[in-house]
């Protein structure tokens, strides 16, 4: 059987996620996301997270370059890796501030501070911008409930992965997110957890 740091490891693909202690343990090559565990949700060992960070290396390695709106951000860890990963820049946002105290801190500690901009701020608030690649790791009544506004930031042609969805609840999300004009492009289920990634559909022509 696998130990458990190395099966999270070959789960992410490039990422790998740390504490600050394990900073200077080799990395065989990986992307290194430093991550301090405490109050903010998200150090990257649950399969919300985890499945979360598969799916936003796979949107990025299309939409390369691309500006990332990270929704309910928490410890920061999805900013960080989507900067690690080739975007362009993130906007994080949380209604916590205890999370943007950490998202802040975290992205500082991983060198990307002058690429992440943390915001304390619902989604809701934002207006003038849609995304080529949004990422929100919430539970499902909370995606149930932003699925209008995911279609408003989201720039058609973009992506939306979409984490904290309990397996058996995700055909909920899916249908409530094809209504709002996306399509479900991918599924990763990891303990019981499944992420999604939905394509926003082009905007039709004239």
């Amino acid at each position: 059987m696998e130990e458990l740091p190395e099966l999270l490891a070959r789960r992410r693909g490039r990422l790998l996620v740390r504490p600050p202690w394990e900073a200077d343990v080799a990395d065989n090559g990986r992307l290194v996301v430093i991550i301090e565990p405490g109050r903010a949700f998200g150090t990257g060992h649950h399969g919300s997270t985890e499945g979360s960070l598969v799916l936003l290396e796979r949107a990025l390695a299309e939409h390369s370059g691309a500006r990332v709106l990270d929704i309910g951000t928490g410890s920061g860890i999805l900013a960080v890796a989507a900067v690690k990963l080739g975007a362009m820049s993130v906007l994080g946002i949380d209604v916590d501030p205890d999370a943007t105290s950490a998202a802040h801190t975290n992205a500082e500690r991983n060198g990307c501070a002058d690429r992440i901009e943390i915001v304390l701020a619902g989604p809701a608030t934002l207006t003038g911008e849609a995304f080529p690649v949004a990422v929100a790791n919430l539970l499902t009544h909370t995606h149930l409930a932003l699925a209008p506004i995911y279609a408003r930031l989201v720039a058609p042609g973009g992506a939306l992965v979409l984490g904290g969805i309990l397996a058996e609840e995700d055909p909920q999300v899916t249908g409530a997110l094809e209504a709002a004009g996306f399509i479900q492009r991918d599924r990763v289920v990891l303990e019981g957890w499944s992420s999604l990634q939905l394509d926003r559909l082009p905007a039709p022509r004239p």
